[in-house]
């Protein structure tokens, strides 16, 4: 385990602002659709992008759909990362993981990706993020915020009240500049007040991937995220 100031010292600068999540159950498993939409969303402003199946039945045709994505937007500067398969993100080499709270622990991950990695961590509670301090990850996305059928989550959701209770703790643990993300049911009519609560970002999945015009989706997600930081005070 590492100590509190290692982790606090992290480098590996992470922009969460609009956080593209490529699930299969949402998009549709075709590798080719996949990697195009990766392409609009990079085009219409994502920052970073996260390959998500849940359940994977096929670890190999999700590495052939990985590498296809991270081919696509390979040049672009935004990172790609896969969620919960340290394995298959050694095996694609994409820039890093995405862990839930029963994945593999995050020390283990670092050990294995290296320290360049990108390493991100779902949180639920604010036990939760009290425990950032000794954990070696880049960035935390708080949720689920808001209900969604994106995903198959037992615990009810925070709430934009629940969500400023768990950044305040996450702040205190880590720094004020520790990366903050918000996930579930967030779309164009919340996002803005997600961000004026207090997340650096947004993860979303259906509001930008499940119909045509990704680009354009994008485009207007990140126009409102970036306007809300800004009525915030926070860098753009």
């Amino acid at each position: 385990m590492i100590g509190r100031d290692e982790a606090a010292n992290r480098h590996v600068a992470v922009d969460l602002r609009l956080y593209g999540i490529l699930d299969v159950g949402v998009s549709g498993p075709h590798g080719a659709r996949l990697a195009a939409m990766a392409v609009e969303a990079v085009r219409g402003g994502c920052t970073l992008l996260q390959y998500r199946e849940k359940p994977m039945a096929d670890a190999r045709a999700a590495l052939a759909r990985i590498r296809a994505i991270q081919a696509a937007v390979a040049g672009s500067g935004v990172p790609l990362l896969v969620n919960d398969r340290v394995d298959l993100a050694l095996a694609a080499g994409v820039a890093g993981v995405h862990l839930g709270q029963s994945d593999l622990h995050p020390a283990e991950a670092r050990r294995l990706l290296g320290r360049e990695a990108i390493i991100g961590l779902t949180l639920k509670t604010g036990a939760q993020a009290d425990e950032l301090y000794r954990l070696p990850v880049d960035y935390a996305c708080i949720g689920g915020v808001f209900a969604t059928t994106s995903k198959d989550n037992p615990d009810p959701p925070v709430g934009l009240d629940g969500l400023a209770r768990i950044v305040f703790r996450a702040r205190l643990a880590r720094s004020a500049a520790f990366p903050l993300g918000a996930i579930a049911g967030i779309d164009s009519s919340n996002a803005a007040a997600v961000i004026a609560t207090g997340a650096d970002g947004v993860a979303v999945i259906s509001a930008l991937f499940s119909g045509e015009s990704v680009e354009g989706r994008a485009r207007d997600l990140r126009h409102r995220i970036d306007s809300a930081l800004a009525a915030r005070g926070a860098t753009v």
